[in-house]
């Protein structure tokens, strides 16, 4: 379309006005008549098109502001949200348009509505965020025009505006209701008693079944001449350090994702649960050098303090010092504390450099080394093969897949505990873990 005036422009609808007064004069040939009724009909569509360039509405009564976004998460649909006010006497159509977005994938191109006179109107258009971080929305392109429909109108408007992405928490409420006080998880994930397992003594109690028989207490059960059961609470306040390896390895993708996507969004999941059992929660995120760390910190501000920093953080291309985060963690948590290590490996030798470096903390904390496996390798192992080259695929996949083992070996002989699963089921398999470590009173 042609501009008219300045940010005036024809509408499809006088588009087609205009082609069909074309069409009927063009039919002048086999009768004046036909000539002269398409004359008239062009000059009363023009006479019509004045009319509505000067009936408006203009920009100055068309206003428009961006309502609050909240934050969003990751690969989750949301919607960004718009209040447009029509402040002219008229009825007015209106149409909206955002400047491309860092981040954000708009799934609807255009969002157009009809607005009353003096009334306002909320809109919205759907996006669906594929990365973290910060997202900086911009300008606004909004289009409208009278109930004439001749001549469009077209303004940018500025909204600036930076929202956050956050990783995807939603496994955590969506494998079952989380409670503060009694319990931790109500149903989906391991259940997980705040009394009965534990080292810490909270009561006696005479013997029932389903009681286990390391829990009788046989002094008391002697002076009361019947079966007495200790029950213990789980420890509180103990510390949860996250450590998030950032550098090379962790920028590999699995499924469209980065593992460092991953381990984030399971390393807030758990910090979720912790906070849940009063659990203070730490964080260090390192490359070649530390990157970001909290001390450990109980209650929401641990929470929120581990989410502020770690949302937006950003895989490097450069090789991990493990040796200087481990320092790190070694100076500065003295009490006991469970140490869970997002990284990855693919062979022995990555493995043993870990070990060298990790028998510092394995002395006095309990370690949880947390890695992801790609599910390409299974793929290829248990796809029957059809042409030499995937029989190719497969020898190779058995030696990655043997050498992980080793790796995985190596590290539960010096006494760190490991996960290993696809990148998928991490945040089940993480919380999952420190249930039962929780359970057992491990810490």
């Amino acid at each position: 379309m042609r501009a008219l005036w300045l940010n005036a422009w024809f509408s499809p609808r006088c588009f087609w006005a205009m082609t069909m007064c074309a069409a009927i004069i063009a039919l002048g040939s086999i009768s004046a008549v036909t000539l002269w009724l398409g004359a008239l009909l062009l000059l009363g569509l023009l006479l019509l098109i004045c009319v509505d360039f000067a009936i408006g509405p203009t920009r100055d009564q068309i206003v428009i502001k961006r309502l609050e976004t909240g934050h969003l998460s990751l690969r989750v649909d949301a919607h960004l949200r718009y209040n447009v006010r029509n402040e002219s006497n008229r009825w007015c159509r209106v149409g909206l348009l955002e400047a491309p977005i860092a981040r954000l994938e708009v799934l609807d191109d255009e969002v157009s509505a009809a607005i009353p006179p003096r009334s306002s109107l909320d809109v919205q258009r759907g996006v669906l965020p594929r990365s973290r971080g910060r997202a900086e929305l911009g300008a606004v392109y909004l289009w409208f025009e009278n109930a004439f429909g001749l001549i469009r109108r077209r303004e940018r408007f500025d909204l600036s505006e930076v929202i956050r992405i956050y990783p995807d928490l939603s496994l955590v409420q969506r494998y079952g209701k989380l409670h503060a006080r009694n319990r931790l998880i109500d149903a989906g994930l391991r259940k997980m008693r705040l009394t009965g397992v534990g080292t810490e003594l909270e009561s006696l109690r005479e013997w029932s079944d389903g009681d286990q028989f390391r829990a009788i207490n046989w002094k008391a059960s002697a002076r009361r001449g019947k079966l007495i059961v200790t029950h213990y609470d789980v420890e509180r306040s103990q510390n949860v350090m996250l450590l998030l390896d950032c550098g090379r390895l962790m920028s590999s993708r699995i499924d469209e994702q980065r593992k460092l996507d991953y381990a984030i969004t399971a390393a807030l999941s758990v910090a979720t649960v912790a906070e849940l059992a009063n659990d203070k929660i730490g964080f260090v995120a390192f490359a070649n050098q530390i990157i970001s760390a909290g001390a450990p910190r109980s209650g929401k501000s641990g929470l929120s303090a581990a989410a502020q920093q770690l949302y937006e953080l950003e895989p490097r291309f450069e090789e991990s010092d493990y040796a200087r985060a481990f320092l790190y963690v070694r100076s500065h948590m003295q009490k006991r504390s469970l140490i869970v290590l997002f990284t990855d490996m693919f062979d022995p030798v990555s493995a043993a450099t870990i070990l060298l470096e990790i028998g510092v903390l394995v002395r006095r904390h309990l370690v949880l080394c947390v890695l992801m496996n790609d599910t390409a390798i299974e793929t290829a192992l248990s796809a029957a093969p059809h042409q030499p080259r995937d029989v190719y695929r497969a020898a190779v996949a058995a030696g990655l897949a043997e050498e992980r083992r080793s790796a995985r070996a190596i590290l539960t002989r010096a006494g760190v505990r490991v996960i290993d699963v696809p990148a998928p089921k991490l945040t089940v398999a993480l919380i999952d873990a420190y249930l039962e470590i929780k359970q057992r009173g491990l810490l």
